[in-house]
This record gives C-alpha cells, sequence and structure tokens, in this order.
C-alpha cells in the first residue's frame, strides 16, 4: 500500500504541476460555464420557480460531463507522442497511475465548482452548506466514473484518436441536453421524456438541485448517488484494467 499511495503521488503530482503553471488556462476553461451562469441563468429567473437553485447544480453537472472527457485527451495526446509508452515501462503500479491521474482531474473540478457557486451567491443562489458539501462529493464519485472511462475510450482509440472525438462528442451532448441540466425535461415530448428516464445522468440532476436546495431526504437523492456510484465503479474498473494490460 505505501508504493501504492507514493506511486499515486507521483502521478499526481507530474499531472498537476502544468495546471500550476498555466493556470491562465484554468480560468480559460471556466468561460463557457460562467458565460451560462450569467447570461442563461438570468433568462430563467422565475421561470422554473428558484432559478439559482436549480441551475446552478445544472451548471455543476454539465462541468462534471465536460472536464473528464479532457484528461482522456490529455492521455490521447500522449499516446500519440509516445510519452505514456516510456512511462509505462516504469515500474509505477498501473492502478495508481489512473487514480493519479482522476485525482488531477477532481482537484480541477472542486475548485471550478466552488467558484461558481461564490460567484452565484451573490446572483441570489442560497448556500445550505450541507447539501452543497454532499452535492460536491456525489459529483466528485460521478466525475471519477468519467474520467475513468475516458481514459478507457483514449487507450482504445490510439493511434488515430478519432474514434476518441466521435464517441466523446456524440455521447457527451446527448447525455447532457437529455438530463434536464439547461431546460426542464417536464415540458419535452413525452417520447424525450421517456428517454430521459434511461439517462443515468437524469438522475444524478435531480440529486444535485435537491442537495443543494437543502432538501436532504428527497428520494432522488438516493437515486442520483446509486447512479453516481454505479457510474463510478464500472469506470474504474475498465479503466484499470485497460491500463494493466498497457498500451
Amino acid at each position: 500500500m505505501t508504493t501504492f499511495f507514493r506511486d499515486t503521488a507521483t502521478v499526481f503530482s507530474r499531472e498537476f504541476r502544468p495546471v500550476v503553471r498555466d493556470s491562465v488556462g484554468l480560468l480559460f476553461e471556466m468561460g463557457q460555464p460562467l458565460l451560462f451562469l450569467f447570461l442563461f441563468g438570468s433568462l430563467l429567473d422565475g421561470a422554473v420557480g428558484s432559478s439559482w437553485q436549480w441551475f446552478v447544480p445544472g451548471i455543476l453537472v454539465m462541468m462534471c460531463l465536460t472536464g473528464p472527457m479532457s484528461s482522456g485527451y490529455t492521455l490521447l495526446v500522449e499516446l500519440i507522442g509516445g510519452s505514456l509508452e516510456r512511462l509505462m515501462v516504469t515500474p509505477l503500479n498501473r492502478t495508481a497511475m489512473l487514480v493519479g491521474r482522476t485525482m488531477k482531474t477532481m482537484i480541477v473540478l472542486l475548485a471550478q465548482a466552488v467558484l461558481i457557486i461564490v460567484l452565484a451567491v451573490p446572483l441570489g443562489f442560497e448556500l445550505y452548506p450541507a447539501g452543497v458539501l454532499a452535492g460536491l462529493a456525489q459529483l466528485v464519485v460521478f466525475g471519477v466514473g468519467l474520467g475513468s472511462l475516458s481514459f478507457v475510450l483514449a487507450i482504445k482509440s490510439a493511434p488515430s484518436g478519432t474514434l476518441f472525438y466521435v464517441v466523446s462528442q456524440s455521447v457527451m451532448f446527448p447525455l447532457l441536453l437529455l438530463s434536464g441540466v439547461l431546460l426542464p425535461m417536464e415540458t419535452a415530448p413525452a417520447w424525450l421524456r421517456t428517454i430521459g428516464y434511461v439517462n443515468p445522468v437524469t438522475y444524478i440532476v435531480e440529486a444535485q438541485r435537491a442537495l443543494f436546495s437543502g432538501n436532504l431526504t428527497s428520494p432522488s437523492i438516493l437515486y442520483g448517488t446509486a447512479a453516481a456510484c454505479a457510474i463510478a465503479a464500472i469506470g474504474l474498473y475498465l479503466g484499470n484494467r485497460a491500463m494493466r494490460r498497457g498500451v
């Protein structure tokens, strides 16, 4: 276990150092979420009840969907460039390589989420500390699964990378739009609502809105947590297997 934690810390440090050096790039990534927050969120004022309690969790889930995909893209670049092959011949634990990369993604995601929440408070977002902490914890579990799945997709896409771009774009946006992140699914046609019911992200979005509204006894929290844990378990299993088999 000592070796595992040491290798995890080594991989995390390797992945996180470029983020610290390129803090401007990190802020630039926040452009789209902030644009949605200040412009789109204001348009929903009064249309969905407490608009900020409804919209802020949706923005955080959207960030959680798009952020881990960038981790897979980074891995794909290393695969194409050959730097990952050099890393794979080292005695680093393969599971530690996966966990270290995923930790880096989650730290960045949490920092961005906290910034969004802080900026939303002056706009009318009401802060429920217990619900916010539980919501962020659920997002971390969800993001770990998505990040691991993006690593698997990157490995399967090498060396051309075409599969990664096709799958990430064709899957991510339907999951995003059909989960009710930006607009309420209650007003959608029946066939769209039916598709939304089989979309696991829908249950995570509903759980997030319940938590960020301080409704800690809502049944949707249980369903959302189950969906996040299932995605994390599948992602870690497949990602660990892909890393252990090597590139």
